[in-house]
Parts: structure tokens; sequence; C-alpha cells
């Protein structure tokens, strides 16, 4: 099967923050499996000159490579609607999306995206709820995983380097919750963005959790100041499939649903609130055996069911009728039918004068780069709440006016 991956090679399309976890994982797992596999990069800005430019590339790489499935890992606004109506009316393709973070972006993007793909899969059980209620029967259930190329034995805890790790950016109360464990006396390495290691290449973190006494994960999402308190915020993350896959021992914060993937106590152990993290942290170190017969459960597992490869052969199974159903289609796509979308993108005067009036008051409070974007959030948050889907297509507001802070 002919598959184009679109979505970012780097996070957040900066390659100073490493290569993004879609690109350095699904890619791999969908070649492993057999598949042709294409690649169009959605996240480099420096590449266009505006959202028009990105959404008729994409369009004419489409239209070479002419793939059976277009895998996207659609972020906000930068693939717009029209784009992908045209893609599905005038072609063979089906289109699947894997909704990240969907605990709290279902609401503001991914119900809007749904619409106008073949197949959006979700992480979040609550946005698969959320989609059945709104009469969305294209959802599908399914989960972040760990990569066969990274399946590692678990080693003895005797043999690790690292006391406690965590990879990740420290956003929210993460910071907070880390420098609690090292006032307690343990030793935290930290990698990551934000962190006095900084960021590392993707293909280093496998060695990191395999040697690593104890491996941290975090379940609160990006946008949420977590205090610990409930489950609010809280999701499942590819760490948590990632650090037992690797051969490590995780340490997770309690999320919904987990238990349906991990046994606690038996394949993984799970804290609540930064005094349980402690003491769970203390624990696990003077119990070096317990921490390693976890550590073999926990890996057991993750290499028996949760590999990219059973999730991705799940998602196409689902999509195969779609396949079937447009066997028969012939190619008609075309760069020229985004004429009409690229008119009504087009930026004038005016937009000019709305991006500095939104722009100004924000820098003069957060400074020229962090106001530009505190202005865009600013207007992206209006525009979904008020705009809806018009927000992701090519005459949304926030695609007009920010397109390299996007």
């Amino acid at each position: 099967m002919r598959i184009l991956c679109v979505l970012s090679k780097f996070a957040y399309g900066k390659p100073e923050r490493g290569e993004n976890y879609d690109y350095v994982h699904f890619l791999p797992a969908l070649e492993r499996m057999g598949h042709e596999i294409g690649f169009f990069d959605s996240g480099d800005r420096s590449l266009y000159n505006d959202f028009s430019e990105l959404n008729a590339a994409l369009l004419a790489h489409v239209d070479r490579f002419r793939p059976d499935v277009i895998f996207c890992v659609l972020m906000h606004y930068e693939i717009w609607i029209e784009t992908l109506d045209l893609i599905r009316n005038n072609s063979p393709a089906a289109i699947v999306n894997w909704g990240t973070d969907d605990s709290w972006k279902f609401t503001q993007a991914s119900r809007f995206f749904a619409a106008h793909v073949d197949l959006h899969v979700t992480t979040s059980r609550m946005a698969e709820n959320r989609a059945l209620s709104a009469g969305l029967a294209n959802v599908m259930l399914s989960q972040w995983a760990a990569s066969t190329g990274d399946l590692a034995e678990p080693r003895a805890a005797n043999e690790c380097r690292y006391e406690v790790s965590f990879v990740g950016n420290l956003y929210g109360y993460r910071r907070a919750w880390i420098s609690g464990l090292r006032d307690s006396g343990i030793d935290v390495a930290n990698f990551g963005h934000g962190s006095e290691r900084g960021v590392i290449d993707a293909r280093e973190i496998p060695a990191i959790y395999n040697s690593s006494l104890i491996s941290i994960n975090f379940s609160g999402a990006g946008d949420v100041s977590f205090k610990g308190v409930g489950s609010a915020g809280r999701q499942i993350k590819a760490r948590t499939f990632e650090v037992p896959g690797a051969g490590g021992f995780l340490l997770t914060e309690a999320a919904p649903d987990l238990e349906q993937y991990f046994v606690d106590g038996r394949e993984i152990s799970i804290f609540e609130t930064p005094a349980d993290l402690i003491a769970k942290v203390k624990y696990f170190r003077d119990n070096p055996s317990e921490r390693d017969r976890i550590a073999r459960a926990g890996h057991l597992r993750t290499r028996e069911q949760h590999t990219y490869e059973k999730r991705f052969a799940e998602i196409l199974a689902r999509l195969q009728p779609v396949l079937d159903e447009r066997r028969h289609r012939v190619w008609t796509t075309s760069a020229g039918d985004l004429a009409a979308p690229a008119a009504q993108h087009r930026t004038s005067r005016a937009t000019g004068w709305l991006r500095q009036f939104l722009t100004v008051p924000f820098s003069l409070v957060f400074g020229k780069e962090r106001g530009v974007r505190a202005a865009r959030r600013f207007l992206y948050e209006a525009s979904w709440r008020i705009c809806g889907d018009a927000t992701y297509r090519a005459r949304g507001l926030p695609g007009r006016l920010f397109y390299a802070e996007s």
C-alpha cells in the first residue's frame, strides 16, 4: 500500500526542538509493515510564504505520489478543510488523521477535522464519546504505543546509570514536581526542552529509559496547569508505552483508562500527587527486586500488545471498506482546484492593520516575540469558539494573519 504521511519533521516545525515524535516513530513502523511511504512536511514554515502555498504544494505532492492512504497529524489550520475535501472527492485516496491531545483538543479542533477525513483516530475515550454524541461515526479509539525498533530487554536495577529520569518538555507543573523530588534528596536526570540537559536526539531516548532505575511520566496536558486534584487534564502519553517497551521501569502519573493497558503494581506503578511520587520513587529505589519484576512484566505486555505495527494494522483494517469503495475512482485532483480558497486566503491592507492592532498590546505586555505568539493564541481561541470550522478553512483569520507563528 502507498501511504503518504503528512506531518511535521521537527517538533513545532523547529529543528532546534529536535525531530518530531510522529516522524521518528510512525514512518518507520509503516515501512516495517511493508508499505511504500511518502512524506510531506506540513510543519516547516520556511518552505512557503503562506498556507496557500503549503496547501497547493501538498495537493501537487498527492497528485504525483498517488497514495492509497494519506496519514495526517493535523495540528491546527495548516491543512485547509477545502484541501481535505478536494482530495476525498476527487481521488481514490482515503484520509486518516491521528488526533493528538484530544483530551482537550477535540473540542477546539479535532471535531472539525473529523467531519472532513475518512477516519479520525483518537487516544481519548472522552473524545470518542463526544464524537458519537455529535453523530460522528468515523472516530476510532486507539492509543500510543512502542516502536518495535526500540524494544529492549530490561536491565537489572544495579546496572542502571540514572537513579530517576524524565524526558520531556518542562511545561506546567512538571518543573515544580521534579524540584520536589530533588529537594527530597533524589537525583533526577532531566532531558528535553527547558531542562538543564536540553533537547536530545530522539534515537537516544530509549537508551535513557533502559538505563534508568525509574523513568517518570507526567500525564497532564500541555495547556493545563494541573494541581494534582482529580483527573481533569490528564491523558495517556506516548511515554506510557515507550518506557516499558525500551526495558525501563515506568512510574507514571494516573490517567483515565490507564488500567486498560497496564496493571498497576504488576506491570507499571502509578502516582497521584507530588508526595505520592516522592514516596514511590524512594520505595522502588529501596526495593530493586520488585522494581525489576515490574519492569520485566511491563516490557512483556508492551512487546505482545502495544506496538505501532499492531495499532496501525487495526487502523488500516478499519479503513479498508473506504478503500474498497473508492478503488475504481479516477484521479482528478489538481493544484488549480485551490484557486478559489486561495483567493479567500489572500491578505490585504485591512488584515495587516488587524494583525498590528492585535500584536501591539500583547507585545507591550510580553515583549515582541512572545507578544506576537500571544496575539495569535488569543485570535485562535476566539476564532474556534465564534467561527467554528471556518477557523480551519482558507478564510480563517488565524492562518491568514499568523503564518510564521502558527
